[in-house]
């Protein structure tokens, strides 16, 4: 029987919250019931184990990602989307570091096709549709920008950048605008 006041997304919101506290690869099911008030066993009721509660972390914060990339695309097009786009991951990445490491979480085929994974790629899409590329080059450049926003802000959130002189949101800016160039004047573009 599920204890009283806990729900399949209270579980999963409180476990969202201590990764971005602890770190995501820290969430256990006893830290969450600790934080719950309640015993291990209370949580039993809603998930089987720890992956489990994981997995809907990394669901939570997918569709949290993609309402916020939506938002941030609305009415934009060209150079504006891809940067929107880019910035809201970034930042959520930036506000949410243990729900981004979840949203990173290995899901199983049917789980992801199932999850808003399938929206990210969409919205990518959406945005490459401005630069004419066909396919294959399409899919590539989903990859690659899917590549080069996850390999800078995983940098960024090490600390990577810290030691350096120039700031980090000026690299980014740097970054996006080599991004956009890269994607306008690919060979493989329809003209």
């Amino acid at each position: 029987m599920a204890r009283a006041g806990i729900t399949g997304e209270r579980l999963a919101r409180t476990a969202a919250e201590l990764a971005d506290e602890i770190g995501f690869d820290r969430v256990t099911v006893s830290a969450v019931a600790r934080r719950l008030g309640v015993k291990d066993p209370s949580l039993y009721a809603h998930i089987e184990n720890v992956r489990e509660l994981k997995v809907r972390v990394a669901l939570l914060s997918l569709e949290e990602m993609a309402d916020r990339a939506a938002a941030a695309l609305a009415g934009r097009a060209g150079r504006d989307a891809l940067v929107a786009f880019a910035d809201a991951y970034r930042g959520y990445a930036k506000e949410h570091p243990g729900r981004y490491a979840a949203s990173r979480f290995e899901l199983d085929p049917e789980t992801a096709a199932a999850s808003a994974a399938p929206r990210h790629a969409a919205m990518t899409r959406a945005i490459l549709r401005g630069y004419d590329l066909p396919e294959p080059d399409q899919t590539d450049a989903v990859r690659f920008l899917g590549g080069a926003f996850h390999g800078y802000v995983s940098l960024e959130m090490a600390g990577g950048f810290r030691h350096t002189p120039r700031e980090a949101d000026a690299s980014w800016k740097w970054a996006l605008d080599t991004l956009h160039f890269a994607l306008a004047n690919h060979p493989g573009r329809s003209h």
